[in-house]
């Protein structure tokens, strides 16, 4: 790999900064950007390595760059690197080839804890180590390099952690390979098992020596040391000891050093958070299974999971298993899914998982608009004894800093209640979990409800028969309906204590820009009423189907130059159920709560049927229902 200098797009991600590091340690000029500031950007500035944030064309004087697939190919920092791109994978199993001795960890579960170790015993046996591991571990950065006393000018040994999710395990040829496991995962690569496995079998045939976990016993004096470890990382602990051994290193000193070691764990896998709260990167269904066993060896009351699904595809292919796993758990919120760089895939949603599991006569799921609301339901939730998992490799990470200032505070004094005012018509969803949110309905004045406004003056909004709630919340959401918009009618709102023109009310389709609460109207003068409106109250209620009970009327807005319920009805939306919640069979943009439906169900029905319009028309429907859009 010859070149002088080298730019990392999206190199704050853990593999790309571990690989930046190893460059610039090569000698190159290497430069990185990313779209936000942050610790490890930092860190790589400490490392003599130029960062920015945001992407620039200009950053295309570099000989070549390597991208994130997190990085959208339109971007213009892309297009100007064209023919000039690799990939991270690509890259780093060259740097690994080249090396006199490297140490490469693959396997689909266990990777970042076996390299960890592996590198920190060989650097407490006296060996120069070069590391690049897909984890920190509290001082331990995702790279680095120490150079044993005796040791100086030679050649260090690079243990690195070797990813298989694109494919480019296959290219490794180290000196010795370990396989911690070999499970199906990464179908968004793999469309089959058999070239899952069929990479594996590649990157052991191109190595000098392999070490696979499942056969390896754990010497004596090993198996005293790592006895009190989980199943799983005691055999992780096992393989770093056996590395060392067949360096030639002494049982006994492995087994000192690495009773030290085996105390500290990289960040996220089973790590406190605080007095009742742990945090595992579990994405898979095997690892949320090992983080439950651990969790309830803690718990002495309620066992709560805090689970974000990591991609749709693996969502998708292990839908079952996901759902099984999570029912081990006293009370599972789930989370929006977490996209990584993937398209919305139907069938592969957070919502699924949700379905799925609310058809279990024995589970009640929660499904949370946002993480950080799923955590304050845990927080408010709490009792003594309980243990709230966090799972997920998604953007799950950003409660953490939440939970320990709660934690800090303690749990009874850390909400902090936010209004969300909403309309008191059909327009009204509000979650049932127990979050900080106080929810405040606007009621509109005596004699100022809408059957009442309607019998007074039949000829100014006839359109609206039908449409319930109160003036309140037909304002607020601008509601309307065969064409028409409350806001036609206004001539000022009185919104906390003052009144507006409706021209500043920021009016638009089924919006407006009105923040406070509603006290008052003004309607125009019906002369002010153009002539093709004037159609009488009875034609509207002839022309309106009757809705059934319980329905939140219409649900999705109509997208410019179409209609919700056209696109809904052919992507196949009626009939939908989940829970108690099912989608009219007359009209595909209507909700049911049906009986026994919970807000939860609404939801996951919500994004259901968004989905299934995203990914048959690429279009992107928004919610008429406040609240909902959170969830979407």
């Amino acid at each position: 790999m010859k070149c002088d200098s080298v730019h990392f797009i999206g190199v704050g991600g853990v593999g790309m900064a571990a690989l930046a590091f190893l460059l610039k340690r090569r000698g190159m000029r290497v430069s990185g950007c990313d779209c936000s500031q942050s610790a490890r950007l930092k860190w790589l500035s400490s490392c003599g390595i130029e960062v920015s944030v945001g992407h620039d064309p200009s950053h295309a004087a570099a000989d070549y760059a390597v991208a994130t697939p997190a990085v959208s190919k339109d971007e213009e920092e892309v297009k100007a690197f064209l023919g000039r791109i690799r990939m991270r994978g690509e890259v780093l199993a060259e740097v690994v080839s080249e090396a006199q001795d490297s140490i490469a960890v693959c396997g689909s579960h266990g990777k970042t804890t076996t390299s960890t170790w592996i590198a920190m015993l060989l650097i407490a046996l006296g060996e120069s180590v070069e590391w690049a591991i897909g984890g920190e571990t509290g001082a331990f950065p995702v790279a680095g390099f120490v150079e044993s006393a005796g040791g100086k000018g030679a050649s260090p040994v690079l243990v690195v952690e070797a990813d298989e999710s694109d494919g480019t395990l296959a290219l490794y040829k180290a000196k010795t390979l370990v396989v911690t496991n070999c499970e199906y995962d990464h179908p968004d690569h793999f469309p089959t098992r058999e070239e899952y496995f069929a990479c594996y079998k590649k990157a052991m045939s191109n190595s000098g020596s392999v070490i696979e976990s499942e056969k390896v016993s754990p010497r004596s004096c090993i198996s005293k040391v790592v006895s009190s470890l989980p199943f799983h990382n005691a055999k992780n602990a096992a393989v770093a000891a056996e590395v060392a051994i067949r360096r030639g290193h002494g049982e006994e000193k492995v087994a000192q050093a690495l009773e030290k070691i085996i105390l500290q764990l990289p960040d996220r896998r089973f790590e406190k958070v605080s007095f009742s709260v742990w945090t595992d990167y579990a994405h898979h269904p095997t690892e949320i299974a090992c983080a439950i066993s651990m969790a309830r060896k803690e718990c002495r009351g309620k066992l709560r999971v805090l689970f974000q699904p990591h991609r749709y595809s693996r969502t998708k292919a292990f839908l079952k298993e996901f759902a099984s796993e999570l029912e081990r758990a006293d009370e599972v919120v789930l989370c929006p899914t977490y996209a990584a760089f993937e398209k919305p895939l139907e069938g592969g949603d957070v919502a699924d998982i949700y379905a799925l599991m609310r058809s279990s006569s024995a589970a009640k799921p929660l499904l949370a608009p946002t993480c950080m609301e799923a955590w304050e339901h845990a927080r408010n939730s709490y009792s003594p004894g309980d243990v709230t998992l966090l799972l997920g490799a998604g953007d799950i990470v950003k409660v953490i800093p939440k939970v320990r200032e709660d934690a800090a505070c303690g749990f009874e004094n850390a909400r902090k209640m936010r209004k969300i005012i909403l309309g008191a018509g059909t327009n009204t969803w509000i979650s049932d979990l127990k979050t900080d949110v106080l929810y405040e309905k606007v009621e509109a004045p005596a004699g100022r409800m809408g059957a009442s406004v309607l019998a007074q003056r039949p000829h100014l909004m006839p359109w609206m028969a039908g449409i319930p709630g109160t003036i309140g919340g037909w304002v607020k959401m601008n509601a309307g309906a065969f064409g028409h918009s409350v806001s036609e009618a206004l001539e000022a709102v009185k919104v906390d204590g003052k009144w507006i023109a409706a021209e500043e009310c920021g009016f638009g389709y089924r919006t407006s820009a009105i923040k406070g609460v509603i006290e008052d109207v003004r309607w125009k003068d019906d002369k002010d009423v153009s002539s093709q409106e004037m159609l009488t109250l009875d034609d509207y209620l002839a022309r309106r189907k009757k809705f059934p009970p319980g329905t939140y009327g219409s649900f999705f807005k109509n997208p410019p130059g179409d209609f919700a319920g056209r696109l809904l009805e052919a992507a196949g939306a009626k009939g939908m159920r989940v829970g108690g919640a099912y989608v009219w069979e007359e009209h595909a943009n209507v909700i049911v709560r049906g009986e026994g439906a919970v807000a939860s169900d609404v939801l996951a029905l919500a994004r259901l049927m968004y989905l299934k319009v995203l990914t048959k028309f690429g279009v992107s429907l928004e919610s008429e229902v406040q609240e909902i859009a959170r969830g979407l």
